[in-house]
């Protein structure tokens, strides 16, 4: 049998060859990214022999939801099942509630963000995440990528003109996968596709340096993140060995040079874990490494797992760094942890389906 190609693996550009006359793939893209509809033969615009051309030689199904959990604050994890039976996570994170006015009108709707992953395992190794403990499988294609955002979007029937936010920060080292994920962002910006605006796609990434520079020299627009958690290298090192081919030194120096729209900033994630990394001297050292960067740091407090030989901070902890790096002129927030109740923690939920 004739193995079918992912078509969510394609800019609109890329199937104006085949597919003819142009404003057929116009069509197309709008009853998949638009109207989400199942399958080739619903697409009613289309004549019927190409519906059956494009049946024959595509698909755009890259995985199917195994299981999810939600959350009381209304965040959803998901498990997904790729073609080949191996298994990746995604969240949607509703971030804002609809208002409505006095008089019972919507004035906005819902906002979301999706979190995505770019492979299957990872490679970085992180001494705190779930996810590293079973290595990297293989990286996600483009589509594969793309397919999260549209089975989320399409399942929770979230309209195509409600934006929402990207972030890859799933399973998953992106700028490991720099290719397939630098197209994802394009495909997923396409006006004919989802129109999701580079600039409400983050891409996070444990410090990459020779990669942080092959993405700016891309110019994606996209927002950048930098997962550091440590301030020396010593310490970084021992939570991320990635840190040994990629010290602080030259990630700082790969940051410097990446571009950034005047009104953003570097986001700097720091995972603050209990008596490692949340003391003020650590906060002293964080701004003196920031100093003379468009910064903005993102605390998070460590999400538990069985079997961590880490433990979650309490909140006076994080409020008091919080507070200085506040008073050293630093933007700084603390992230409201989401799905505490429902296995949050990256690689929780496949972990614990293929423990059962």
């Amino acid at each position: 049998m004739k193995k079918l190609i992912n078509i969510l693996d394609f800019l609109p550009e890329e199937l104006e060859n085949e597919i003819k006359p142009m404003f057929h793939v116009k069509q197309l893209c709008q009853w998949i990214y638009q109207k989400y509809v199942d399958d080739f033969d619903s697409m009613s615009s289309l004549s019927k022999d190409l519906r059956l051309k494009l049946g024959q030689k595509y698909h755009f199904s890259p995985l199917q939801c195994v299981n999810f959990l939600q959350s009381q604050d209304g965040s959803i994890k998901y498990l997904f099942e790729l073609n080949d039976g191996l298994r990746i996570e995604a969240v949607l994170l509703p971030m804002k509630k609809e208002k409505f006015d006095e008089k019972g009108k919507r004035i906005s709707h819902t906002k979301y963000t999706l979190c995505i992953s770019s492979q299957v395992g990872c490679r970085s190794g992180c001494s705190f995440c779930l996810t590293a403990k079973g290595g990297l499988k293989r990286n996600l294609s483009a589509g594969e990528i793309v397919g999260q955002v549209l089975w989320i979007k399409k399942h929770n029937k979230i309209p195509y003109e409600h934006r929402v936010n990207i972030v890859y920060m799933g399973m998953g080292e992106p700028l490991d996968n720099l290719k397939n994920v630098s197209k994802a962002v394009r495909i997923l910006a396409h006006n004919d596709t989802f129109a999701i605006s580079p600039r409400r796609q983050t891409i996070s990434t444990s410090g990459l340096a020779k990669q942080i520079k092959e993405l700016g020299q891309m110019n994606l627009g996209v927002l950048l993140a930098i997962s550091l958690h440590a301030v020396n290298d010593a310490l970084r090192t021992e939570l991320m060995p990635i840190n040994k081919a990629y010290n602080i030194a030259s990630i700082m120096s790969a940051i410097r040079e990446f571009p950034i729209n005047q009104r953003k900033r570097i986001m700097f994630e720091y995972l603050l874990i209990d008596n490692i990394n949340d003391k003020r001297e650590h906060a002293k050292e964080l701004v003196k490494l920031l100093n003379g960067i468009k910064a903005k740091v993102n605390l998070i407090l460590f999400n538990p797992y069985e079997g961590s030989i880490y433990k979650r901070p309490c909140m006076q902890k994080a409020l008091e760094f919080q507070k200085f790096m506040r008073e050293k002129g630093i933007t700084c927030t603390i992230r409201e942890s989401k799905g505490l109740d429902i296995l949050a923690a990256c690689g929780q939920l496949k972990q614990r389906s293929e423990e059962l």
